[in-house]
């Protein structure tokens, strides 16, 4: 006699968001040093817009990891920008002198 499989199985995640979490997560590891960690949160925003479109059009999982994704790329960028700029503005104030 065959067993069932009465559970579904869950939808296979999409690539782009599991992509856009690892750069969101690397851009705020990153934050003290002034270009990479942006770099890495505008591209990991990037990724997470287009992996929410994805999902959408192929009914793929992860939408939760392009939330994290999206979440982590915006802090991870927001923070790298203020920490350079603190880093940097000094340097133009002393030159101004």
């Amino acid at each position: 006699m065959e067993e069932q499989n009465y559970y579904a199985t869950p939808p296979q995640a999409s690539g782009k968001a599991i992509a856009a979490m690892v750069l969101g997560i690397l851009s705020i590891i990153f934050i003290f040093f002034p270009f990479l960690g942006f770099i890495l949160g505008i591209i990991g925003i990037i990724l997470a817009t287009k992996a929410f479109k994805q999902i959408r059009d192929q009914k793929l999982g992860g939408r939760g990891l392009a939330i994290a994704g999206l979440i982590t790329g915006i802090i991870g960028t927001f923070f790298t920008g203020i920490l350079t700029v603190v880093m940097i503005l000094p340097i133009f104030i002393s030159n101004s002198y």
